[in-house]
């Protein structure tokens, strides 16, 4: 793949693209990162986690699902969202051979990255605004696809997201923030969790500090 900025990848549903946000030293690992149903890659958590990967010289991939590279706003199936995912995983893994690869996202990007953590061969998943259910629809639960995951999992959720929230459990930790389904309220916060979590499940030198901005 050449360039950083737009890049497209072909998948069984037409090209994604990828937005690469490298750091200025040898990578530790590489982080994926899509973004929600309705949203873009340019969301305000989404930021805030890469800026936080990169300051633990962690390479962050941000990646465009092919329906709304298309143009279209509607989600595609979950089944279309996995495999485009799992094409772009291909591709970045080609790019960067040996490397360690965590998936995450937000919203429905996170339960993308929950659903292929396994045949992503994710070393953890970072899930920003994890939506458990649909608004008022608690009965409508999706806690299988965070159950389903056996690598470390971190949850950042805003503490009146009316999409719910998950518990914590072995192997996954939650962070409650002020704010709602955005976490716009506490971006800082979001960092700081980030930053916190990232050496548990990569080892090694420490991160340097985190940008405010």
């Amino acid at each position: 793949m050449s360039g950083w900025e737009g890049v497209e990848v072909a998948t069984p549903y037409g090209p994604a693209r990828l937005v690469h946000r490298p750091v200025d030293a040898e990578p530790r690992a590489v982080l994926l990162l899509g973004h929600g149903a309705g949203g873009g890659t340019g969301a305000p958590d989404l930021a805030a986690a890469t800026r936080a990967a990169r300051a633990a010289d962690v390479h962050v991939v941000l990646v465009e699902q092919p329906y709304r590279v298309a143009g279209r706003r509607a989600p595609a199936p979950a089944a279309h969202l996995d495999a485009a995912w799992l094409a772009v995983v291909a591709a970045v893994r080609a790019d960067h051979p040996g490397l360690p690869l965590l998936c995450g996202g937000r919203s429905s990007g996170a339960r993308v990255a929950c659903r292929t953590a396994a045949d992503a061969g994710a070393v953890a998943v970072l899930c920003l605004a994890f939506p458990t259910h649909p608004p008022g629809r608690p009965d409508r639960h999706r806690r299988a696809e965070l159950a389903a995951v056996d690598v470390p999992v971190l949850v950042v959720q805003g503490e009146r997201d009316p999409f719910g929230r998950p518990d914590p459990a072995p192997g996954r930790e939650l962070v409650v923030l002020a704010g709602d389904h955005s976490l716009k309220a506490d971006l800082s916060g979001v960092a700081a969790a980030v930053a916190r979590w990232l050496p548990a499940v990569l080892p090694g030198r420490a991160p340097r500090p985190t940008p405010t901005s």
